[in-house]
């Protein structure tokens, strides 16, 4: 017979006679659940017993356990500097799918009634190389959407409401990929300063949706309600074709410190689930107070478990990893690409087609792991933001202070073409997420418009939030009436824009870069619940409704276009199905030569991708980059088999072209300065 696993079913199991509880803890000395009046979340109805395993499971199986039940843990154990256990404290099961609060602000478990009619709706399961994700908050992408009901701005149900469900399919993003929605709380500093935590990366449980994105009858219905609402959010997303992708918080809990809130695995085994040092004080590898340790196999059968309840119980596309380097580090604190849990989320049989996105770095000692994790991952690729900004920010502000930029073209042309020096060719370039902004930092209009942070209004002296920007003003440090600093700020967004949709790897777009949003020079805006962090839907300036329409139709060439989205890396002198086979040219329309690639001075390639198709019709295109201000003429190259070039797009133009231009090779083209031309080549 089959060896059972000790760790298996934690958490709460429907039974004939009522229900099974089971949670771990290697060194507490006992256990009860705490059963609570039906009226009251604070008042103890019942105090059962619970039994420990060899395992260091321990089981309680009463009648009383049945969905809707609101309940707590007791634990006692030991004493000492790792420990603290406390026999009288009420703590959250690690395994809940649902909370309640008592009126004193206290959290309780509730058994959940899981039941849900999806009506055939399954998964929409975008192809990698077609996916444009999305990155949203919950609250913040319809809070003031005119177009939804007051009552559901802000929630699940607004994000599903059918205008923004038709906002996102009109724009061309596949994917939308939300802000942390498991329940979380705001930090104790952040809630003495009268401050909330609004991006939500202090996590209370892995099981439970965020109550406060709910609307407010689902809020009154309790959590089994606001449940039910989330996933009919991600039925409906899913009827469009959408997919839902969670950014998920695993590193680390909003316990805090030694000396913060206990509310459930401190108080279940601080010395298990906790990185300690022998007195006590925490190894933080996080920055947010405490570490997970993940070389304890129950820590990763938590994460495991959690990642199946929402891939599968609740239809979830894809996970991003907050702060993932924390999920490879073995016992020694040191990160292993071959980690039992790294390896376990990919291998796992129930989360087979399941994205999973890394964000491949922590604080600690060695946390800067891109490229590193193991085939299957794909990661956040910060290599690229920084230098889609230099190339088209720092270095132009460098040309124009010091007569020079700091780099030649050769590094942006890497990114471009799928970051080969940081992916290995067995994982690709689909392992890149390509994002030059993400809700931590400048939005696309700020990176042009600020060259410091703006943070005062966070309450820590604009100490908070990086320096190191890579970001640009344009002469003049926030708003100006300066009709040529707007118009070099706007193409410089476009430009950005147009690097981000036309790259080759996976492109992730923040919401409201699409249209210009700003949060006037914030760049840690993770504690403002305000119209500075809101998506605007109304009011917005004629330059903001062409930008949008730019993103738009960058998205349509991206999937019109199988060249620029490769599944494979290629290899010079083979055909590789589903690469690209590359040509690069200088502004002669010759082969780059070294000093093309690398001189500050040569800042303008022409680049020549053809796909190499397996499903879809062979197709071909031509990328012009020009990173210098002044105009320039190039020769278009003279490729074997093509015969026309068709110009599809050009950064230079603040809108959409009305017709396209036809051009042969060898004639002459002439560019703005810093700008990007896509033609396709026939």
């Amino acid at each position: 017979m089959p060896v059972r696993d000790p760790l298996q079913n934690l958490g709460f199991t429907s039974t004939r006679s009522g229900g099974e509880l089971r949670v771990w803890s290697e060194h507490a000395t006992g256990m009860e659940v705490c059963v609570f009046s039906d009226r009251d979340p604070a008042w103890v109805g019942t105090i059962l017993p619970m039994t420990r395993e060899a395992s260091g499971v321990w089981v309680c199986e009463s009648p009383l356990l049945v969905p809707g039940v609101t309940y707590a843990i007791r634990a006692s154990g030991p004493e000492g500097p790792t420990h603290h256990f406390n026999p009288a404290r009420n703590l959250i099961d690690p395994y809940s799918r649902g909370l309640a609060r008592t009126s004193t602000g206290d959290w309780r478990s509730v058994i959940q009634d899981n039941t849900f009619d999806w009506g055939g709706v399954g998964k929409p399961n975008v192809p990698l190389d077609h996916s444009v994700l999305y990155e949203a908050h919950v609250r913040g992408l319809t809070r003031m959407n005119p177009d939804v009901p007051e009552e559901l701005r802000g929630t699940y149900a607004g994000l599903a409401h059918p205008s923004t469900i038709n906002y996102l399919k009109e724009l061309g993003v596949t994917t939308v990929q939300l802000l942390p929605i498991h329940q979380s709380v705001s930090e104790q500093r952040l809630i003495k300063q009268g401050l909330v935590n609004y991006w939500g990366y202090n996590t209370l449980n892995f099981f439970t949706p965020q109550s406060g994105y709910a609307s407010r009858r689902a809020q009154q219905g309790g959590t089994g309600a606001v449940l039910q609402e989330f996933k009919g959010m991600v039925k409906l997303l899913h009827e469009a074709g959408l997919e839902v992708i969670l950014d998920v918080v695993y590193n680390h809990t909003a316990e805090e410190g030694p000396m913060g809130p206990t509310t459930s695995l401190r108080g279940l085994d601080n010395a298990s689930y906790y990185r300690n040092m022998p007195d006590g004080d925490y190894i933080d590898v996080t920055g947010c107070g405490n570490t997970i340790d993940f070389s304890q196999p129950a820590a990763q059968r938590l994460v495991i478990d959690s990642l199946r309840y929402w891939a599968n119980d609740v239809q979830i596309d894809g996970f991003r990893f907050d702060l993932a380097a924390t999920l490879g580090r073995d016992r020694n604190v040191e990160f292993d690409p071959q980690h039992p849990l790294l390896l376990a989320i990919l291998e796992d049989p129930q989360l087979q087609g399941v994205k999973m996105i890394a964000e491949p770095w922590d604080v600690g000692m060695g946390g800067w792991q891109v490229g590193n994790f193991p085939t299957g991952f794909m990661e956040w690729n910060d290599g690229y933001r920084d230098r889609a900004r230099d190339f088209w920010l720092t270095d132009i502000a460098a040309a124009r202070h010091n007569g020079g930029a700091n780099q030649g073209i050769g590094g942006f042309a890497r990114r471009l073409a799928g970051s080969a020096h940081v992916f290995s060719h067995e994982r690709g370039p689909l392992a890149s997420v390509n994002f030059i902004t993400a809700h931590d930092g400048f939005t696309m209009a700020d990176l042009t418009a600020y060259n410091q942070k703006h943070n005062l209004g966070n309450g820590e002296n604009n100490r908070d939030g990086s320096d190191n920007n890579h970001s640009f003003n344009h002469g003049v440090e926030g708003p100006t009436t300066s009709v040529a600093i707007l118009s070099a700020r706007r193409k410089a967004i476009r430009n950005m824009l147009g690097t981000l949709l036309l790259s080759t790897g996976v492109p992730m777009l923040t919401a409201g870069d699409e249209y210009g949003r700003s949060q006037r020079g914030n760049n840690n805006a993770y504690c403002q619940d305000s119209e500075l962090t809101w998506l605007a839907w109304t009011e917005r300036e004629p330059w903001q409704i062409e930008l949008w329409k730019v993103a738009r139709e960058l998205m349509r060439l991206r999937r019109e276009n199988p060249a620029l989205r490769p599944v494979r890396f290629g290899r010079f002198g083979e055909t590789t199905p589903s690469a690209n086979q590359m040509d690069w040219y200088n502004t002669e329309g010759l082969s780059m030569s070294d000093e093309d690639w690398n001189s500050p001075t040569a800042r303008t390639l022409q680049y020549l991708a053809a796909s190499t198709p397996e499903v879809e019709d062979f197709n071909r295109i031509l990328m012009l980059v020009h990173g210098l201000e002044d105009d320039i003429t190039l020769t278009l190259p003279e490729h074997e088999g093509v015969k026309l070039y068709t110009m599809l797009w050009d950064s230079a133009s603040d809108s959409t072209p009305a017709e396209s231009s036809e051009h042969l090779p060898g004639t002459e083209v002439t560019m703005s300065g810093t700008s990007m031309m896509l033609l396709r080549a026939d």
